[in-house]
């Protein structure tokens, strides 16, 4: 793969696009830095170089224009905290004044600009606002995995600008490289685990699974979808009445792939959704009236980890429960802990998406994973077979 370890940077203007869209709280703190520390490595690299780090990310969802809460200003004392330099900001992403900064850097300098969508454009892929960007840097580095899916003006549309010099940064390269370890020569058994609330808007990977992966275990709320599909009571769980007979198919589909389908044979129900509910157990199948299901339960448990500890290859992407209440974590906790097991006697293991990230972290699992990715979206339509346009820009 193209990427800037392969060149010199020295004295050379790069735009790196990262993905600095962080949650801050109502002082404008941050609450969670991991994505711009996954972009240290990148900016570190063009710094050491001797080139000028021109950072650009969207943050939030502004109305396509200025919000003081969607500002990456908020972002700036912290990157110069963790980079141990000064970091400048400018208050725009293009025109005169960003010009006008950005020709005052020194090498080694790194500046941040302003949030790419306080313009309509950005989103839009409009091919002006993305030459204005363009007309910013030497070099084009793109760096932002969590957008790597959107065909937005700075993730793929500049790269045209860029003919011979565009770039992958180092954590782009890694999450690719990640996913392609687990996809193309997985070692055996394979097991994918998807989990969250809604099978929809992961129909397509889960249909896409069933040709690469030897086991597929489901959890979270999307399983009492399949509960309702094979004539189960659910209660008042979650469900999603026009995808039971698609959930019937799945189920179909995947003992005519040959492709073990784990489905959750127990769960933790409640109440009401409340960490102090009153709880009860019971089979998936069999949920009293005025219970939710909010966890897998203890023999889902034993299976599901059973299986995990016998595989060589592990994706996992989204929760078994509600992990945030601490009555409902159980089964997230648990199939947590026994993929860092299985990594631990040496499976390859890739975590993405958003809750399963929060839990990971809040579980204290980070360093027992092989590769954290920092894309829900993206690793999904990966792992779809999609082409992604930020990674085919730098390619193509």
């Amino acid at each position: 793969m193209k990427n800037i370890s392969d060149i010199s940077l020295k004295g050379k203007k790069v735009l790196i696009r990262v993905d600095f869209n962080v949650p801050l709280d109502k002082h404008f703190n941050i609450n969670d830095d991991s994505r711009i520390i996954a972009a240290l490595p990148t900016i570190k690299k063009v710094i050491a170089d001797g080139g000028k780090a021109i950072i650009m990310s969207h943050l939030g969802r502004p109305k396509n224009s200025y919000e003081e809460k969607f500002s990456l200003k908020h972002t700036t004392k912290h990157l110069s905290n963790l980079l141990e330099t000064e970091v400048g900001f400018s208050v725009d992403c293009i025109g005169e004044k960003t010009l006008s900064d950005i020709s005052k850097m020194k090498n080694g300098d790194v500046l941040v600009l302003e949030n790419l969508r306080f313009y309509s454009q950005e989103k839009a892929g409009d091919k002006e606002f993305a030459k204005q960007l363009a007309k910013l840097g030497d070099v084009y580095v793109n760096d932002a995995f969590g957008t790597a899916h959107r065909a937005h003006a700075s993730t793929s549309i500049i790269a045209n600008y860029f003919p011979n010099n565009k770039y992958f940064g180092l954590l782009l390269c890694n999450e690719i490289n990640s996913l392609e370890t687990a996809l193309k020569n997985p070692k055996r058994p394979f097991t994918a685990i998807i989990g969250g609330a809604k099978i929809t808007g992961k129909i397509d990977v889960i249909v896409s699974l069933f040709d690469k992966v030897d086991n597929l275990i489901i959890g979270g709320g999307m399983a009492y979808t399949f509960a309702k599909a094979m004539g189960g009571n659910i209660g008042n769980s979650l469900v999603e009445d026009d995808k039971v007979a698609l959930a019937k198919n799945l189920i179909t589909a995947a003992k005519a792939k040959g492709v073990q389908l784990l489905l959750p044979s127990d769960s933790v129900n409640a109440k009401e959704f409340n960490n102090n509910a009153i709880i009860q157990h019971s089979k998936i199948i069999t949920i009293p009236d005025g219970f939710m299901g909010l966890d897998i339960g203890s023999d889902s448990i034993t299976h599901f980890s059973k299986v995990i500890l016998n595989s060589k290859t592990i994706i996992w992407n989204g929760p078994m429960g509600v992990f945030e209440m601490d009555n409902f974590s159980n089964g997230t906790k648990q199939i947590g802990e026994a993929i860092c097991k299985a990594t631990t006697n040496g499976a390859f293991s890739l975590v993405g998406g958003g809750d399963s990230v929060a839990a990971v972290k809040q579980f204290g699992f980070t360093e027992k994973l092989s590769y954290l990715s920092t894309g829900g979206g993206a690793m999904l339509e990966y792992l779809e077979g999609k082409k992604l346009p930020g990674v085919t820009a730098i390619q193509n």
